[in-house]
């Protein structure tokens, strides 16, 4: 096949039932072997170049190197990881302004996120390993935020739609104000980092801000942030609880249509006999 061939001619797409698929309609299954063909072979648009995957890229570059600095340069390594967060706010600007909004693009996005978080707890609860009760909180708080987001994501995923930010009010109200209002969702995700950096300063600053005030910066940064990483922990059980009902939904509405078809068959088979 030429370089610039594509697998298949243009606007043609090739679609079938996966191996194990529990897709209800052809339509939303893609060939797999097709999409991986087209990802090699075409040249003249690299979603892998897209400015906002470049931008994502940047970010897990950023946090890679605010880990290797972590247990030593605090400072610094807070603000690496300040800048690879805020880049989050960047990325999906850039896609909705340039056009390159895409499906890599919102995984990589997310991804990074999760892992990004998953590492800084990973280390706080090295760091504040005296406090078993901290430890154990903290790997609770870990494990909600991959599965609530992966739960959510799949959830997302076999419902059809294009994206897991798009939560309609009469799924969830909470998920909905959390997911349309760009503000909102900013703020909540921006004050969670900023509650765990908080925690991860606590450990090397001890300094109480002033003779009058015995709290240390860090301490304070903590204290005021909190309630917003509350709510967001509030929100994962809520997103984890909702995608959990629609995947038992889902699975309700399959074992219906299978005793139905089962049905129609032995009806069919007794008229025949």
């Amino acid at each position: 096949m030429p370089p610039q061939a594509r697998p298949q001619s243009e606007g043609v797409v090739r679609q079938r039932p996966r191996v194990g698929s529990r897709t209800r309609n052809i339509e939303d299954v893609y060939d797999a072997k097709y999409a991986v063909d087209l990802a090699t072979t075409t040249v003249d648009e690299n979603v892998f170049l897209f400015v906002p995957n470049l931008i994502g890229y940047a970010r897990v570059i950023l946090a890679g190197v605010s880990l290797y600095y972590m247990p030593v340069r605090p400072l610094l390594c807070t603000t690496i990881y300040g800048i690879s967060c805020l880049l989050d706010a960047v990325d999906g600007q850039a896609a909705r302004a340039l056009g390159q909004s895409s499906k890599f693009g919102a995984v990589l996005d997310m991804v990074t996120d999760r892992c990004t978080t998953a590492c800084l707890l990973c280390f706080l609860a090295i760091k504040y390993a005296q406090y078993p009760s901290m430890v154990i909180t903290l790997q609770f708080l870990l494990a909600l935020d991959f599965a609530s987001h992966y739960i959510h994501m799949y959830s997302s995923l076999v419902t059809g739609s294009s994206s897991h930010k798009k939560v309609t009010e009469d799924v969830s109200r909470i998920l909905w104000l959390y997911y349309n209002s760009k503000v909102t969702l900013f703020t909540f995700c921006f004050c969670n980092e900023l509650f765990f950096v908080a925690l991860y300063l606590m450990a090397f600053i001890d300094t109480p801000i002033s003779d009058s005030i015995w709290l240390t910066w860090p301490q304070l940064l903590a204290i005021l942030n909190f309630p917003i990483m509350f709510g967001k922990q509030v929100i994962n059980c809520v997103q984890f609880w909702k995608a959990s009902k629609i995947l038992v939904g889902i699975d309700l509405i399959e074992r219906q249509q299978a005793r139905a078809a089962a049905l129609r068959a032995s009806t069919a088979q007794a008229i025949v006999e």
